[in-house]
């Protein structure tokens, strides 16, 4: 099994920043991608962004382009999310996940393993 823990979500005005982490732990793999996804109450869990364990490969939803980066850290299992110039429409539950293979990673259904969930909440 591998547990994946999130953190850093909170309040933030329009046009803030915020850091998302996300450390896994248990069962981890050496390779894969771990992604970041969001959900809004009413709506479906929209593809943020993903990045592979080897190689650091992204690729990111249309809507974050731009303004959102990806990163990990190895050595911590960890993930990041830095995102600036939040918009309200930003405001979601910011879920992190991970697949041990490097195909369909903008899809959430492929993915096995995630994290609880932490409230990013942008005020206009």
């Amino acid at each position: 099994q591998v547990q994946l823990v999130e953190s850093g979500g909170g309040l933030v005005q329009a046009g803030g920043s915020l850091r998302l982490s996300c450390a896994a732990s248990g069962r981890t793999f050496s390779g894969g991608t771990m992604g970041w996804f969001r959900q809004a109450p009413g709506k479906e869990r929209d593809f943020v962004a993903a990045i592979s364990w080897i190689g650091g490969t992204t690729n990111y939803g249309d809507s974050v382009k731009g303004r959102f980066t990806i990163s990990r850290d190895n050595a911590k299992n960890t993930v990041y999310l830095q995102m600036n110039s939040l918009k309200p429409e930003d405001t979601a539950v910011y879920y992190c996940a991970a697949k041990p293979s490097i195909t369909g990673r903008t899809y959430y259904t492929s993915y096995d393993y995630w994290g609880h969930g932490t409230q990013v909440t942008v005020s206009s």
